[in-house]
């Protein structure tokens, strides 16, 4: 996962906070406005302020579609968020009774969430809008008709001297402390989980910049290797053709084994820059699916050896592919793997799934530890006390990767584990030729 992905997953969490919070507002301006009016029997513009609420759930509608779109939600998105939940809160106070309001304070309550949630420049602008909404209120406000409560509870006192202002007062302050501890906490917690798979980006980032390094150190040991390995091969094959040699039954046998281990080394050197991703163009083949699959889980048979091999491979319509070394050498890992789990019976299911080759492969043994499972393709996680291990699902993983693939590995409810591997048939069709029936 990239960095802005994970910038964007906090803030489409942060953005569901803010429509949660928006929620708890048009229930308490609801509950607020009817306690008023019903209750105290103050007269409130019934019909304005109803518009604002509904202002408010339209917005949050809008605000849950734009999480469902997918689209990045950006931190200017959350700004002009907060901000029109400040001019709503200016109407509300507008309405009702202006600065003297005491739910004027709520204004605090959408600065801080902006100083949790935005950068100091947007900050300072939501900052600014408050403070005008707030100044704007001690001069231009609607005043509130509380003769009919006056005169039922208190006479003829000014209305903010009675003890209705100090029980709102106190409401605003809890209501205030109560929001900001969930919310902040909330949205803190987002904040740690976005650093935390940032730490983990980069760390993963390093490892791999580690393996990279080591991959082009081997390729180049590699391509530094290929030259004298050549020449060694041309030596070889002059000296089988000198008679003086050949007839000599002993030196013809070191000459035969010097061409095996010459070829060995060949080998090595290709496993080499294979797992480096540079295996050779020449080295693939014109084949079919079955084909291939076929003859890797035969080449595997008779070089492993495994004292039973459940293979069947159910493809459908086949199609013309090359015969990809890295392909083989990546199923020749997964298959590897699996006989030193469970020596005496390994599974190989492969089928074709629409567009997608589906290579299942399961054992009888132990199944993956949590912590490799949850560590699924990063380098060094492995069971084995061994220096170096670990690598093969690693480069399994990122070859898949690379070509368009996914790996699912599990362990099986009846013991055993399963490792599936889903590959495009694009990545290996023959250009021109893909999807077309084998003859």
């Amino acid at each position: 996962m990239e960095a802005s992905s994970i910038e964007e997953a906090a803030n489409r969490k942060n953005l569901l906070l803010l429509v949660m919070l928006r929620w708890l507002a048009v229930g308490g301006q609801v509950v607020t406005i009817l306690f008023a009016r019903l209750w105290l029997g103050i007269a409130l513009p019934l019909m304005p302020m109803a518009g604002v609420v509904l202002f408010l759930v339209a917005l949050n509608i809008a605000s849950l579609h734009r999480c469902r779109t997918g689209h990045a939600i950006t931190d200017a998105e959350l700004f002009a968020g907060l901000a029109m939940d400040v001019g709503a809160l200016t109407v509300q106070l507008y309405l009702s009774g202006g600065a003297m309001n005491p739910f004027v304070s709520l204004f605090l309550l959408q600065v801080i969430l902006g100083a949790v949630l935005l950068r100091p420049l947007l900050v300072w602008l939501l900052l600014a809008v408050a403070s005008l909404c707030f100044i704007g209120l001690t001069q231009f406000y609607r005043q509130i008709d509380l003769s009919a409560y006056r005169g039922q509870l208190y006479g003829q006192q000014d209305f903010f001297s009675l003890h209705i202002y100090l029980y709102g007062l106190i409401i605003c302050f809890l209501l205030t402390a109560v929001l900001l501890v969930l919310f902040v906490a909330r949205i803190n917690r987002n904040l740690r989980d976005r650093d935390r798979r940032l730490a983990q980006l980069r760390e993963q980032s390093v490892e791999e910049e580690h393996i990279v390094r080591m991959g082009l150190l081997a390729s180049g040991a590699a391509h530094e290797l290929g030259t004298p390995l050549a020449t060694l091969s041309v030596i070889l094959n002059d000296w089988e053709r000198v008679p003086a040699l050949n007839v000599d039954p002993e030196v013809a046998a070191e000459i035969e084994e010097m061409n095996a281990a010459l070829a060995r080394c060949k080998e090595i050197v290709s496993r080499i820059l294979l797992a480096a991703g540079e295996a050779r163009s020449e080295e693939s083949e014109p084949t079919t699916l079955l084909a291939f699959l076929d003859h890797v889980v035969t080449e595997w048979r008779e070089t492993r050896s495994p004292a039973s091999l459940d293979y069947a491979a159910e493809i459908g319509l086949d199609a013309a592919i090359a015969s990809d070394t890295v392909v083989r050498q990546i199923l020749f890992n997964v298959f590897d793997n699996a006989l030193e789990a469970s020596p005496d019976w390994v599974g190989v299911r492969a089928s074709r799934r629409g567009e997608m080759l589906v290579v299942a492969v399961t054992d009888k043994g132990g199944g993956f530890a949590p912590e490799i499972l949850a560590n699924l393709g990063k380098p060094y996680q492995s069971t084995k006390n061994r220096s170096g291990s670990g690598l093969g699902l690693f480069l399994v993983v990122n070859v898949l990767r690379k070509l368009g693939g996914t790996i699912l590995a599990r362990n099986l409810p009846t013991g055993g584990a399963s490792v599936e591997l889903s590959l495009p048939v694009e990545a290996l069709a023959i250009e021109g030729e893909a999807h077309r029936a084998a003859a």
